[in-house]
């Protein structure tokens, strides 16, 4: 089977807060879908390894900055290549705080989401959370950023990656040295599986 046909799927890129006591946090995430229109309902899918799912299955509520064409690279490195548990991953971004006290971000989103968790399914590696809207901003009229749009045009081509032997992350650039890579590996960056890995030509 070949995995990067998924690839082909259109998704967006949008980058998911939540609040828990004082610490604000958040992670970039492709899954966000509409699934009701009555009730106005959405689900999203993140990876049980992320700070921001453990605070999200506490406090039970959650926002959605939906990321524009224009967002800069260093956005997504401070939302998807470091753990909130370690860093304040708010230090230099220009945030606003919706109703729900819940943070997004105006400068590259194009509208902000805000969702209260009804249900939560677990799918092993990630939890599903289906939640119902509380509130919606449109923010700007500027395009949404796709997964694709991000490969073609934001993110930058790995370094020196034709240099060397082994396995590159598709989805962060992070290079694996060795000529077999582990079944079970995980990227030590941005926490993908060994599926998302291509053998360096």
């Amino acid at each position: 089977m070949d995995s990067s046909a998924l690839y082909k799927l259109s998704y967006g890129l949008f980058v998911v807060t939540a609040r828990e006591g004082d610490k604000d946090n958040g992670c970039i995430v492709n899954t966000v879908t509409q699934v009701t229109s009555t009730p106005e309902r959405i689900t999203v899918a993140i990876n049980k390894a992320n700070y921001t799912n453990e605070m999200i299955s506490r406090t039970g509520i959650f926002n959605v900055s939906i990321l524009t064409e224009g967002t800069p690279f260093d956005t997504f490195k401070q939302f998807g290549f470091q753990s909130g548990r370690d860093t304040d991953k708010m230090v230099g971004v220009n945030v606003s705080r919706s109703e729900n006290g819940l943070i997004y971000l105006p400068d590259c989103s194009n509208a902000c989401l805000s969702a209260k968790v009804v249900q939560t399914v677990d799918l092993g590696t990630h939890s599903l959370f289906i939640a119902d809207l509380t509130d919606a901003i449109a923010l700007s009229k500027d395009p949404s950023v796709t997964y694709a749009y991000y490969h073609a045009n934001i993110k930058p081509k790995p370094e020196n990656a034709a240099k060397k032997k082994g396995w590159v992350c598709t989805i962060c650039g992070y290079i694996y040295e060795g000529e077999e890579l582990p079944a079970d590996f995980t990227c030590p960056i941005c926490k993908h599986p060994a599926s998302d890995f291509k053998r360096l030509d």
